[in-house]
C-alpha cells in the first residue's frame, strides 16, 4: 500500500517495496487491494518480492513499516545504514502489520501508512 501511495504523491520518482519474509510472486491481500481502490489506486498487478542486496545498493532511500525492520535490514545489508528509516520516523510510530487480519486493520494500517508518506513526500521530492 506504502509503495502505491508513494508513487502516487511523489510524482516521478522510482518506488518499490520488498519484504524481509515475503511470499515471492504472492498477489495483494484482497483486504489491501479493496483498501487501496476505495482510495482509487489499483495494486492489484502489484507481486510481492524480497529485499535483496541489489535493491538495497540501489536504493536512495528505504522505509520499513516497524523499528524492528529497519534494524534487520541494517543487520542484514550494514551498507544500507544511513538511509534505512521507518516510515513513520518523523511521527515516531509504526506501522502495525495488518496480514491475515480484517479489513478494519487493513484500514487502520493503510491510515499510519497515509500520515507517514504525507510526512515523507516532501523530502523524497526534495530528493528527487
Amino acid at each position: 500500500m506504502a509503495q502505491y501511495l508513494i508513487g502516487e504523491k511523489a510524482g516521478r520518482v522510482t518506488v518499490t517495496s520488498a519484504g524481509l519474509d515475503a511470499i515471492v510472486g504472492a498477489p495483494p491481500d484482497r483486504h489491501a487491494t479493496r483498501v487501496m481502490s476505495d482510495m482509487g489506486i489499483d495494486i492489484s498487478a502489484h507481486r510481492a518480492r524480497q529485499i535483496s542486496k541489489g535493491l538495497v545498493s540501489d536504493a536512495d532511500l528505504i522505509l520499513s513499516m516497524e523499528t524492528t525492520h529497519r534494524h534487520e535490514i541494517m543487520r542484514r545489508y550494514p551498507g544500507a545504514s544511513g538511509k534505512v528509516f521507518r516510515l513513520g520516523e518523523i511521527g515516531q510510530f509504526d506501522v502495525a502489520d495488518p496480514y491475515g487480519k480484517s479489513i478494519a486493520a487493513f484500514h487502520i494500517a493503510f491510515e499510519s501508512i497515509r500520515q507517514g508518506v504525507d510526512a515523507w513526500v516532501p523530502r523524497i521530492k526534495a530528493m528527487a
